[in-house]
């Protein structure tokens, strides 16, 4: 199953024109605020109707403006969770999610209620009306409607925008089970790095209303010239596999044969990860560093050195364990004589990696 996506239209001060195809899994829409992401999940969603679209979702034609196919949005066999949830709030969690269900009788399951329910952790809030949940009880009762509409496929807009911290690292990995275990293309729209680093199968960067580029997250994530947030929010993804759980709190992760230390990670031993780690977090030596409390020294070899306006340089790193981004001062680089080709070491402190960028994979 695929999405195949094609939108143009044009906005005061604006042009929209945005091709890509989106397979199962999850495709993160991303970008800064303004480029583009709520108009095309809502243009997919048939909430606009954009003056040229092609949508296709498993080969079923929802828009082609060339062919004057407009389907309506309640025909177009969708799951939608917005950000705030948007339940029913005169009806129980139970009538919530069987609502979407009672329209979609036609279409074949996704899931069971029971799966659903078990899956998402709401077998106690049934009964409950929505005033009675917390913001991340709406989203996984949001996301349980969306999964019992029958939906071909499921689209996210920025779902946990509303929710502070803690709540949003409850409802990540509901989203990963989402994305690992349904057989479903999902659209999801953010604007946040540590989403998409945990989340995207594919990633589609939009800017100022165009694909900027498309690749996996650890892809486009650890190119040093992509830096929609700014400097600061730079980082690389290393995919990892849990090797063993230490007596001392400290998970080791296994990077390709690389040993990476954390804090404590919740997956057992086997189990495939993913981690982002933010370049702010890593200082480069040209030596074996000693005598460091820093327990992740990876050895490497410089792929680039890319300055910016300021006094800062984001150095990429290919390493066994993967590509690693560290940001450091332009007079550090030139101290270090970094180019590209040259042998240095990146050092990343294990408790500068927060859980909520430690995702499955």
């Amino acid at each position: 199953m695929s999405v195949e996506v094609h939108i143009r239209q044009g906005f005061r001060g604006f042009d929209l024109d945005v091709r890509f195809e989106a397979p199962v899994g999850l495709t993160v829409l991303f970008g800064s605020s303004g480029s583009g992401k709520t108009s095309v999940i809502n243009a997919v969603a048939g909430l606009s109707k954009p003056k040229k679209s092609r949508v296709v979702v498993n080969d079923a034609v929802l828009s082609d403006s060339a062919a004057g196919v407009w389907v309506p949005t309640h025909q177009r066999s969708l799951g939608y969770v917005f950000q705030e949830g948007r339940l029913f709030p005169h009806m129980s969690v139970r009538k919530n999610l069987m609502y979407g269900n009672g329209l979609a009788k036609a279409r074949p399951e996704v899931a069971s209620f029971d799966q659903v329910v078990d899956i998402l952790g709401i077998a106690a809030l049934l009964e409950r009306r929505p005033s009675e949940l917390s913001g991340g009880e709406k989203q996984r009762v949001a996301i349980g409607r969306a999964l019992l509409a029958r939906p071909k496929l499921i689209l996210a807009d920025e779902p946990l925008a509303a929710l502070d911290e803690p709540r949003k690292a409850e409802i990540l990995p509901y989203f990963e089970r989402l994305r690992d275990e349904f057989s479903l293309p999902i659209l999801y729209v953010t604007h946040s790095i540590a989403e998409v680093a945990r989340l995207a199968t594919t990633v589609v960067a939009l800017k100022e209303g165009k694909v900027d580029r498309v690749g996996t997250a650890a892809e486009v994530l650890s190119d040093p010239s992509f830096t929609p947030m700014g400097p600061r929010a730079v980082g690389a993804v290393l995919e990892a596999v849990v090797a063993q759980h230490h007596e001392d709190g400290l998970t080791e992760l296994s990077a390709n044969g690389v040993a990476l230390m954390l804090p404590e990670v919740g997956h057992p031993t086997g189990h495939k990860v993913r981690v982002r780690v933010a370049a702010h977090d890593v200082i480069l030596s040209r030596e074996a560093p000693k005598g460091l409390s820093a327990l992740n020294i990876v050895e490497g070899k410089v792929h680039s050195v890319r300055s910016g306006g300021g006094p800062g340089a984001i150095v990429s790193v290919d390493t066994k364990a993967g590509r690693i981004l560290a940001r450091i001062t332009r007079r550090s680089a030139a101290a270090l004589e970094l180019s590209e080709g040259v042998r240095c070491y990146a050092v990343m402190k294990s408790v500068s990696v927060a859980p909520q960028d430690i995702g499955t994979r």
